[in-house]
């Protein structure tokens, strides 16, 4: 006889329900909600963040500060080729502009690739200039103070060296961060005898450089977007917007105001100190 074959059992196999089905709805929601909410803080962080209160320019023309009359710009690459016929025509609120503070170095081995240009088309133009030093926490302050004396030759005339901090390191504490700002300030300070400009936010300065030494130092403070200044202490310059139009510069640029006349803005110049700030 032949050999029957035995049919083969086929198991029986339950198809699977799709995941979101089988969860309970108000899991399916806060999930949903956690996801949009992700999506959220990363677009801020990663594309809104970084670019400030630019997005707010976006909306209108920036606010000026009423009361002041004394105006000024700071300039890097990031302005790239100016037009400085058609800026020395530019007014902002009315008034004519007055000074650039110029970005010169970073760290201990950074030239603004336009630095040149803008410091002799500054002066060339007729407006007070200034230089500053955008502080890196990666270079010991000597090396930095050394390369931006060796990089800025500043001339009579021209405004005092400004130090642009910005970041608190990781691995210092706030009084020794406090002596590596200090150490910058006292290198500049002896080669050119005037003290220097701190500029940082002013929450920066409240929490990092609260120390009563500090305010014997000229204070150029960035504050954006807001009537009025909120902090107490005694300031020289304001930095109020990031999101600034002016012809002769492509994109945004920074609009500052001085706190004082032009004349006493023309007395903080090197040669032309006043005894105190």
């Amino acid at each position: 006889m032949p050999n029957k074959k035995n049919p083969t059992r086929r198991k029986s196999r339950k198809r699977k329900r799709p995941l979101l089905k089988s969860m309970p709805r108000w899991a399916v929601v806060i999930g949903m909600i956690l996801i949009v909410s992700l999506y959220v803080w990363a677009f801020y962080y990663f594309f809104v963040s970084p670019t400030g209160f630019r997005w707010r320019g976006l909306y209108g023309d920036a606010k000026y500060p009423n009361g002041y009359e004394i105006q000024g710009i700071d300039i890097s690459h990031y302005q790239g080729d100016i037009d400085w016929q058609e800026l020395r025509h530019a007014m902002i609120n009315g008034c004519p502009l007055r000074f650039i503070m110029i970005k010169a170095t970073e760290g201990a081995d950074r030239l603004d690739e336009c630095f040149e240009d803008n410091f002799y088309q500054a002066r060339e133009n007729g407006y007070i200039r200034g230089a500053y030093h955008f502080w890196s926490n990666k270079s010991t302050p000597r090396e930095q103070a050394y390369y931006f004396l060796d990089k800025v030759k500043l001339e009579e005339g021209d405004l005092p060296p400004v130090l642009d901090v910005e970041y608190f390191p990781e691995n210092r504490t706030i009084e020794e961060f406090q002596r590596d700002i200090l150490t910058w300030f006292h290198i500049v300070e002896d080669r050119y005898h005037v003290k220097p400009i701190l500029y940082t936010y002013y929450k920066f300065k409240q929490k990092y450089l609260n120390a009563p030494v500090f305010d014997d130092y000229p204070y150029w403070i960035a504050h954006y977007y807001v009537d009025r200044i909120e902090y107490n202490g005694p300031w020289k310059f304001w930095q109020h917007t990031d999101a600034g139009k002016l012809p002769g510069i492509k994109g945004y640029v920074d609009f500052n105001i001085y706190n004082g006349s032009y004349y006493d803005l023309k007395k903080q110049t090197i040669g032309n100190r006043a005894d105190e700030w």
